[in-house]
């Protein structure tokens, strides 16, 4: 991607704002040197890394990756023999146990699960190193300072140096105590010159102590001695001083050499971890922008969608559709310079260059992006300080430039072309210099605010007008993008606001050709179809809604009727299969004792004995109550009219006759259903020719139905019985077999006051508490009547 396209379109930005959400200098040096990519393997695989990495945050809110550093320098020095200091120590101890975290971090995601295959390859790549940082932090603290633990001979030498210092200390101490300290001292302190222990001599009494004289005040009445009596002793201090400097020098030594011999190991985890800092980077970069992950294709389809400038503020940003690449690859943004229109270009040439580099988009889910070879931008930013008013010149340079590299695989982004110059010649450059790009293969979004380029889009296939909305009202740009709108010039509306006289106005008006006047007014009438159509369609859209959420209940209806039916059947068939054994069994036992009779008696079964098991074996056939069967003959045609009662025997509900549909199907209005049935599934109860049958009310609006729920969980007692009493009568209307009403379990009295009410309630049969399924005792669930 060449470099001058990243910096019109700001990429710069967007980097230096994703470096504060990396971890280390890895990770900043990483997200430097950060470009969009332009193979789809690459970019789906920066999309998946960072898609990631937001799963984790999502779900750990955090990464460890505190503590890293970038060691590699520290390292090349110890291969070539270099001895490292203990912070460079350190630095390289705090890596390594940084990746070691890391690597148990996503090693515990993956074993519960969490796919997140592609940060679990790299932290397979990690190699712990757990016996050189062991061997550092024995020898070097957290503060750079060596520990006596670094090596047996340290210990003992600064055990022998404490010693030492303790003695000089008291020696000195002891000559500050004597009764003519006072006179011969400045002050009876101990303290230390040229690492030696010294005591303040005044001028006068140097003799008295003898000794070295190391230093001496700034007016050169004290000197800083050394007495005689404490010489050897620090000589024996500083000969222990010089042992430790050289231990120190020998443990530091061999703690580079062990950095040196796993140079190899160190360099890769550096780069992993670098590596890994610069994912979470991307995906807290993201999570800032409340972004979202791309679809990415090579067929140069871009679909985003509510997309805004990251640049922008969110808050203040305007989100706006846009389409590219499937019905048109060129799409020409006319209108005046009221602003908007550059914001467009930007978006889309930022957002494809942040999908290339890996990175989510400021869009709504779903969007997709393309992968293009090359972006191309001629974008002359006249709002900017910092740099001067695009020329003519300037624009065609860089448009020169453009046309010797693109291709099919290009994304071009024209801002004003053709700007700066006579406006009928400016124009049919740009008309020709957008054929030229269109004959290319290339996709194209341009600005232009020339009349002449209204007509472009009408007169070439692949080729869509776009205009943004300008509020005639406010006279402030809207900054939404009208798709298949060309921009009209609001000069006139806009005076006539502002208090321009009419007659001016009109005399204008009276200077423009035919033509354009004819198109102004095509384009006015296509802003007025488009504010009806998209209201038809917000309006369509809370019906289908609507609709969706009743065919829900209905669905739920039914399932609830045919498993309760298929559970009446079953019963039916467990108490018949019941009768029939007890049957069984008793004609076994009739059978048995008749066989038992002859058996034992040698003369003939009497006659009333006989007659006594034939009655018991009659009594066994299981009796079924009948009188709810319907008659084996068959029922006599029954003429049906609009308005009559029926029974649909099919669902064993009731409803009304609407009309006839065909000769032998009617609409039948069931409850708040109308469906259409057979006359052999209809049931004639009575007519109501004298009542006139009204269908269902339609009622618009997001709460037109019953829902099967009543949530009542924080209202008043005396608020959730008002809503429970129209509830009861909306799902009594309904013809509902039985609701729910969710009360939450509490303090129970919200529980308490509606089973009251609907005990007393004359068309409730039954209430129970829900079970486990159902939301246990905070829902009570109603049967009708």
């Amino acid at each position: 991607m060449n470099e001058k396209t990243l910096r019109t379109l700001e990429f710069h930005k967007i980097l230096i704002r994703m470096e504060n959400h990396a971890s280390s200098a890895l990770g900043v040096e990483k997200v430097r040197n950060l470009r969009p990519m332009s193979s789809i393997e690459d970019v789906v695989r920066g999309q998946e890394e960072t898609d990631e990495a937001s799963h984790v945050l999502r779900l750990k809110g955090h990464a460890p990756l505190d503590g890293i550093h970038n060691i590699k320098q520290h390292v090349k020095r110890s291969v070539i023999g270099g001895m490292l200091n203990p912070i460079e120590l350190t630095q390289i101890a705090s890596t390594i146990h940084a990746s070691r975290s890391m690597k148990r971090f996503i090693d515990d995601l993956v074993e519960n699960e969490v796919d997140i295959s592609l940060l679990a390859e790299k932290a397979n790549e990690i190699i712990p190193l757990p016996e050189l940082e062991k061997e550092i932090r024995n020898a070097v603290d957290e503060s750079g300072e060596i520990l006596d633990s670094a090596s047996v001979t340290l210990r003992s030498i600064r055990q022998q140096t404490r010693r030492a210092e303790s003695m000089i200390r008291e020696r000195l101490e002891s000559l500050t105590r004597n009764r003519n300290a006072q006179k011969m001292l400045s002050d009876a302190i101990v303290t230390i010159r040229n690492d030696r222990y010294v005591i303040p001599v005044k001028q006068e009494y140097r003799s008295h102590y003898g000794g070295i004289v190391h230093d001496q005040s700034s007016s050169g009445q004290t000197l800083f001695i050394e007495p005689q009596a404490v010489v050897d002793l620090n000589n024996s201090l500083r000969e222990l001083q010089m042992k430790e400097s050289q231990e120190i020098e020998r443990i530091l030594a061999g703690l580079s050499a062990a950095v040196a011999e796993v140079e190899e190991e160190l360099y890769h985890l550096v780069d992993v971890m670098g590596e890994l800092d610069f994912i979470f980077a991307k995906a807290r970069f993201g999570k800032e922008m409340k972004a979202t992950k791309p679809a990415m294709n090579e067929k140069g389809f871009i679909d985003i969608r509510k997309a805004w400038h990251p640049l922008l503020p969110m808050e203040e940003a305007v989100q706006n559709d846009i389409l590219l690449g499937q019905d048109y690859t060129t799409m020409v943004i006319t209108g005046p310079n009221t602003g908007g229109k550059t914001i467009t270009l930007k978006t889309v040439g930022l957002l494809t260059l942040m999908a290339q580099a890996g990175l989510f988009i400021p869009a709504s889910e779903g969007s997709e992006m393309a992968i293009f070879k090359e972006v191309f931008a001629d974008i002359g930013d006249e709002q900017s300080i910092e740099q001067s008013l695009s020329t003519f010149s300037s624009h065609m340079v860089n448009i020169v430039e453009i046309l010797k590299k693109v291709d099919h695989e290009s994304l071009v982004l024209f801002d004003e072309l053709g700007a700066g110059t006579d406006p009928q010649e400016g124009a049919a450059l740009a008309i020709s210099i957008l054929d030229e790009v269109y004959q290319r293969g290339a996709h194209v979004i341009a600005t232009t605010h020339y009349p002449e380029l209204k007509a472009y889009g009408f007169n070439r296939p692949s080729v869509i007008n776009a205009s943004v909305e300008f509020d005639v009202e406010t006279l402030r740009p809207t900054y939404r993008l009208l798709i298949g709108v060309p921009g009209r010039s609001n000069a006139f509306e806009i005076s006539r606001r502002l208090g321009l006289s009419n007659s001016i106005i009109e005399s204008a008006k009276g200077m423009i050709d035919t033509e354009s006047n004819e198109v102004e007014n095509m384009i006015a009438s296509l802003e007025k179809s488009r504010h009806a159509a998209e209201e038809d369609y917000q309006e369509a859209h809370n019906y289908l809604k609507n609709a969706e959420q009743l065919h829900k209940e209905l669905q739920k209806q039914m399932i609830e009727y045919y498993d309760r039916k298929q559970e009446l059947y079953d019963r039916a068939e467990r108490k018949a299969a019941e009768v029939i054994e007890k049957a069984k069994a008793e004609a076994e036992e009739v059978m048995r004792e008749l066989r038992q009779m002859r058996l034992e008696s040698s003369t003939n079964v009497k006659e009333h004995e006989l007659i006594e098991a034939r009655r018991r074996l009659e009594a066994a056939v299981p009796e079924f109550d009948k009188g709810s069967a319907k008659s084996p003959n068959k029922k006599q045609k029954q003429e049906f009219n609009p308005g009559d009662e029926v029974k649909v025997t099919s669902f064993g509900q009731k409803g009304h006759l609407i009309d006839k549909v065909t000769d032998y199907e009617w609409n039948v209005q069931i409850g708040i259903m109308k469906m259409k049935v057979h006359e052999r599934d209809l049931e004639y109860i009575k007519s109501e020719q004298n009542k006139e049958t009204k269908p269902m009310a339609t009622v618009k609006g997001r709460d037109f139905h019953v829902s099967l729920e009543l949530d009542l969980r924080g209202e008043r007692l005396e608020d959730a019985l008002l809503k429970v009493e129209k509830y009861i009568d909306d799902a009594l209307l309904a013809n509902y077999p039985r609701v729910s009403i969710i009360h939450g379990k509490g303090t129970g009295a919200l529980r308490s006051g509606v089973t009251e009410y609907l005990k007393q309630h004359r068309a409730v049969k039954r209430i129970r508490l829900g079970e486990a399924g159902e939301g246990g005792s905070g829902v009570t669930v109603v049967e009708f009547k």
